[in-house]
């Protein structure tokens, strides 16, 4: 071996003959990671909420915060149910005085004029071929009158108003035509002298008093039952209002106690202030609401009540009118089942009605509260007696064969001048309107008063409220301002 060779044996040794390889031992199996641990579960933002401010509560300026928090909010809740409240009970009273009272009186004065209309169509067709003027104008002017408060009561029917007046309308636009119609065909038979003229009118009077007048008396009590409805809006108390107004004025006097207990300070400017505040909305409510409950129920009871039977009253004195001349008419041609004239015997009945003890002008007279309403249904009284007494005489006349005379004690005539039952019935007639005139201004009196006492109460509230609470909070900051 050369010198080199051993060099490089020496230098670079051979490589260890490789170990056969060992076996290898299994792979353990993968360990399952275990799950996280779950994160707590957050509090609702109201439980973080209550937990901050019982926190808060474990020292005086958290307590003090928490207090103007409380006082702010019963304030501004006094003044914005307040202000709810009044502003309703003051919306209804403006409905009472300006839409459901006049609609009220429209549909009153719907059933007078087409019970007029009835009447005076009679009158006229006993005075013969030549009707007198002044009964023709007056039945003109009661169609065109019952037709203007028709189309006024139908403008006003889908707004507020309800089936029962849609379907009263409906069928009085209907009626009316035909009903001119039928007395026009009456006239012109009557002034050719023919018998087909009294058939005429019947119809006429039959469809007056069968369809009509009932139409018109269910318009009438559904408008007098939406002014009921918006008496039960205006009146009732606002207790919701009152409860929070002394529950923010107790809490409001208890913070300033609490105040002056603390600190020996009798006046905290900002919650007397709030206070005040609170206190005026609470008495201005109270007075506001008493007078206009009081201004609203006299309106009411002296001006509504007597205005309902006062109109019922002249509709029965008009009613009684009709079958009076009626009973001239039909000479007996209607008869009840027990042999009396029909026409006779409503006459009767509607007398009944209105006079007596206990009929409607003796009730007009209760309500009456002063002599200018009681004159004149003291006169209307005297006048049904009269005229009681004059239908008497015209019907022994009739009776007795004396159809002519019968006729002059009815219609009247220069033999009979001022001893006529139409004289005795224009003279009902004229009381009631008097009577009628003088309760409605004592209504619009009463009712502009109780409306005019809530005047700027709303506004009033809501402002004083905003005030308050500012008081309040200032109050409560001036006590903070001590701790820093």
């Amino acid at each position: 071996m050369t010198e080199g060779e051993v060099e490089a044996q020496v230098t670079h040794p051979p490589a260890a003959p490789e170990a056969p390889p060992a076996a290898r031992p299994a792979a353990a199996p993968a360990a399952v990671p275990e799950p996280p641990p779950k994160a707590p579960a957050r509090e609702s933002a109201w439980a973080e909420g209550v937990k901050r401010l019982r926190k808060a509560a474990t020292t005086e300026p958290g307590r003090l915060r928490v207090i103007g928090a409380v006082l702010a909010a019963l304030v501004l809740a006094f003044g914005a149910v307040t202000t709810w409240e009044t502003t309703s009970r003051a919306d209804a009273a403006d409905r009472v005085l300006h839409r459901s009272q006049p609609l009220s009186a429209d549909a009153a004065a719907i059933y007078r004029s087409l019970a007029d209309a009835n009447t005076a169509a009679s009158t006229g067709f006993l005075g013969g071929g030549q009707e007198p003027a002044n009964i023709r104008e007056r039945y003109q002017r009661d169609i065109e009158r019952a037709s203007e408060k028709l189309a006024t009561a139908a403008a006003n029917a889908g707004t507020g108003g309800n089936g029962s007046s849609a379907a009263a309308i409906s069928a009085l636009n209907k009626l009316l035509p035909r009903y001119a119609s039928l007395i026009e065909r009456a006239r012109a038979n009557n002034r050719q002298g023919l018998p087909l003229g009294g058939a005429y009118l019947r119809y006429a009077n039959d469809t007056m008093q069968t369809r009509m007048l009932p139409a018109a008396e269910k318009l009438y009590k559904a408008e007098n039952q939406r002014l009921d409805d918006d008496y039960a809006d205006a009146e009732p108390y606002p207790w919701a209002s009152l409860a929070l107004g002394a529950l923010a004025l107790a809490a409001l006097v208890w913070a300033q106690r609490r105040n002056y207990r603390r600190t020996n300070r009798v006046f905290n400017a900002g919650l007397l202030a709030a206070s005040t505040a609170a206190a005026v909305v609470l008495l201005w409510l109270v007075v506001g609401h008493t007078v206009a409950r009081s201004g609203l129920s006299t309106s009411y009871d002296d001006g509504v009540r007597s205005l309902t039977v006062l109109n019922d009253a002249r509709i029965s004195s008009l009613k009684a009118r009709g079958n009076e001349n009626l009973t001239l008419v039909s000479r007996g041609a209607e008869t009840t089942e027990d042999g009396k004239d029909a026409f006779d015997t409503a006459y009767q009945e509607q007398m009944r009605r209105l006079a007596g003890g206990s009929g409607l002008l003796a009730r007009a007279a209760r309500l009456a509260d002063d002599g200018a309403g009681q004159r004149p249904v003291a006169a209307a009284v005297d006048n049904v007696t009269e005229w009681k007494a004059r239908h008497k005489s015209a019907r022994a006349s009739d009776d007795a064969g004396s159809y002519e005379a019968a006729l002059d004690k009815v219609i009247g005539s220069e033999s009979t001048k001022g001893e006529s039952t139409g004289e005795s019935f224009d003279n009902v007639d004229a009381a009631l309107d008097t009577a009628l005139a003088h309760e409605q201004r004592e209504f619009q009196q009463a009712a502009q008063d109780g409306k005019g006492a809530m005047t700027g109460l709303p506004v009033g509230a809501a402002v004083l409220a905003v005030l308050g609470a500012a008081g309040a909070v200032l109050g409560i900051g001036r006590r903070l301002s001590e701790y820093r």
